[in-house]
């Protein structure tokens, strides 16, 4: 029987994909950007003779960075994307075993911060020639998986592509998720090793330039209407600013309609930066890590306008912040899962077309001036103690951990860029930076994810080139993850790491003290004869460790020594490290605690009188929750 002539383009499953990826784009307001900028890669048996052979085969289509670690490579793709408003993202692959079951956390991280990422992990034979092959997990009930599979509940969308040809529906549907702004997160298209390899004839037409529009949703006519409607009725209405300000660049929008509306704005942590610090309507962080002045209007507030926001426990308190009876909540959100949350109002719609349409139809609308006057006297009482835990202590003194932000803000621009994901940072950061630009802030805390901020970092500097990039990482973190370093080094990337030494977890030893936990556990000491960790602490050179990985390192003994060092490192043109030891002496005075509750459950029974304690007080935070129906 003769065969039929072969048509289309012979390529091996791994050459087509990445042939497909690097001809792929974004569109959104006439702005077209290629949508996978390049990929992270680590390999072994089980991607080195497929993806690996296809990145060398098409190295000048498709960017290469080395990683260390495969779920620090999914935190350089995240704070690529992140930077990238969305419109653009790194592809990252992995061997089989431990290569991708490293991906994970990487991947929770993406699509619980709704950021799109797209994972390619090696897999086990898919012909099952040997079986088990190496780092293969043997499921006696199910021949089809994989370490793979846990990579599903983290994921917005996953195939396993057990065939060549199943390639072509997998890989577009892997777009169609990557550029939905509704729907997007991580997605994970696994790899059997040996179909990587495989030979198929592939359409032409695969490999055409593909443009993916990235929507703008407008909002529904009869919402629209309803919405203003709840505006124009509202005397004390709070907008809280969330991450989808950013991800749709409606930050203009917000501007316009603050200025038009004199409605004061709050932002959660995703969402800081919406409005610049010094804007009459900016009040600053919303929620237990918020400012006094947001949390008060929040308390007072008769409607809630969350734009682009899904409500954590941290903006909301737990649901203990909104206390007025009879509040109600519009919710401007590109999701109507998020839009439903509070039992609110929707306005399903992207954020600036939502945004613009709202100061369209409420034009000659404005909140009393009384209103406007009592949150910006609020807002400048609460710059003064922003002043005070900046300035407070000896210039001479070891400098405590709102000192070390009080000398970042003197040397910074507009141009500056600070990431941030775990421990007690995020609270200061929230209550205190004074953020000066759109994309400045940069805080990971949907997930707030330990080890996040110095591969992020790479990522946005790689999407932002020319901008200082700054990773404030606690000790605690820096151990979680410092291998990226290494790559910082390789692609000479003038990242700027500053670590904060204070000998253990400050963050949860603040938290377990404050719940009846006593702290345990939670110091960087030897351990005493009692099993405490309540001796010395430990003897561990933090700043010679990224040395030893390449950083240029500059340590600071006092506040006058960590703002020389500061400005150095920015003028820096590598990768640089600044060291401080902090002050955390309750003796010195530090940030203004929270403002808000947080639910931590404490011990319902116990002997100890500092948990017993700790349930009193919680057991009368827990009544004062409301479920908002």
């Amino acid at each position: 029987m003769t065969r039929p002539p072969r048509t289309g383009i012979r390529l091996t499953t791994a050459q087509a994909l990445v042939r497909f990826l690097s001809r792929q784009y974004t569109e959104r307001d006439g702005v077209r950007q290629r949508l996978i900028g390049a990929t992270w890669g680590i390999f072994g048996h089980g991607n080195v003779a497929g993806i690996g052979q296809a990145l060398v085969e098409y190295a000048d289509d498709m960017p290469f960075h080395q990683g260390r670690n495969e779920q620090a490579m999914v935190h350089a793709a995240v704070g690529y994307a992140r930077q990238c408003g969305r419109l653009a993202t790194h592809a990252v692959t992995t061997s089989i075993g431990p290569g991708a079951t490293n991906l994970v956390t990487g991947a929770a991280l993406a699509t619980v911060n709704r950021l799109p990422v797209l994972l390619l992990p090696g897999d086990v034979f898919a012909a099952r020639p040997a079986d088990p092959v190496l780092q293969q997990l043997e499921v006696p009930y199910a021949g089809d998986m994989s370490v793979n599979d846990c990579l599903r509940p983290v994921s917005k969308y996953f195939d396993r592509v057990t065939r060549p040809e199943a390639l072509i529906p997998a890989a577009l549907a892997a777009m169609r998720v990557l550029t939905d702004p509704a729907d997007t997160g991580a997605v994970t298209l696994a790899l059997p090793q040996d179909v990587q390899a495989e030979a198929h004839d592939w359409p032409e037409e695969f490999f055409a330039e593909r443009v993916w529009a990235v929507r703008r949703t407008a909002p529904d006519p009869l919402e629209l209407t309803a919405a203003v409607s709840m505006v124009r009725a509202a005397r004390r209405p709070l907008v809280i600013a969330g991450g989808g300000v950013h991800h749709s660049a409606a930050e203009d929008a917000l501007k316009e309609f603050a200025d038009a509306t004199g409605i004061p704005v709050a932002s959660t942590q995703a969402g800081k930066g919406s409005l610049r610090f010094d804007h009459p309507a900016d009040v600053g962080g919303i929620g237990h890590t918020g400012t006094a002045t947001a949390n008060e209007l929040a308390r007072a507030a008769d409607l809630v306008i969350g734009v682009g926001t899904r409500y954590s426990d941290f903006t909301t308190a737990s649901g203990t912040l909104f206390e007025r009876p009879g509040v109600r909540f519009l919710n401007l959100n590109v999701t109507p899962f998020d839009g439903h949350k509070m039992a609110g109002a929707t306005l399903v719609a992207d954020a600036r077309a939502g945004l613009e349409a709202l100061t369209r139809e409420l034009r000659g609308h404005r909140v009393e001036p009384a209103y406007c006057l009592e949150y910006q006297g609020d807002k400048a009482r609460w710059e003064r103690r922003v002043d005070a835990a900046y300035l407070a202590g000896e210039q001479d003194a070891r400098p405590t951990q709102a000192q070390v932000l009080g000398a970042l803000d003197e040397v910074v621009t507009e141009d500056d860029i600070l990431l941030n994901a775990a421990g007690s940072l995020p609270g200061d950061l929230h209550k205190l930076w004074r953020t000066r630009s759109a994309r400045q802030y940069h805080v990971e805390y949907g997930y707030s994810c330990m080890g996040y901020e110095i591969p992020a970092s790479i990522g946005v500097a790689l999407a932002a080139p020319g901008r200082p990039v700054w990773a404030l990482v606690g000790d605690g973190t820096y151990l979680m993850n410092p291998t990226e370093i290494v790559t910082a080094v390789q692609e000479n990337v003038p990242v700027k790491v500053v670590i904060l030494q204070n000998h253990g977890y400050a963050s949860i030893g603040g938290l377990s003290q404050s719940v009846g936990g006593e702290r345990f556990g939670t110091d960087y000491r030897f351990r005493a004869p009692d099993g405490s960790y309540s001796l010395a602490p430990l003897p561990v050179d933090l700043a010679a460790n990224a040395a030893s990985l390449g950083m240029r390192v500059l340590r600071a003994k006092t506040v006058r020594d960590l703002r020389e060092a500061l400005r150095e490192a920015r003028g820096a043109d590598r990768p640089t490290c600044v060291y401080v030891e902090t002050e955390t002496a309750d003796t010195v005075s530090g940030p203004p605690p929270a403002q808000a509750w947080w639910d931590v459950p404490v011990a319902e029974t116990a002997t100890r009188v500092s948990a017993v304690e700790a349930r009193e007080e919680y057991d009368r935070h827990v009544a004062a929750r409301r479920r908002h129906l």
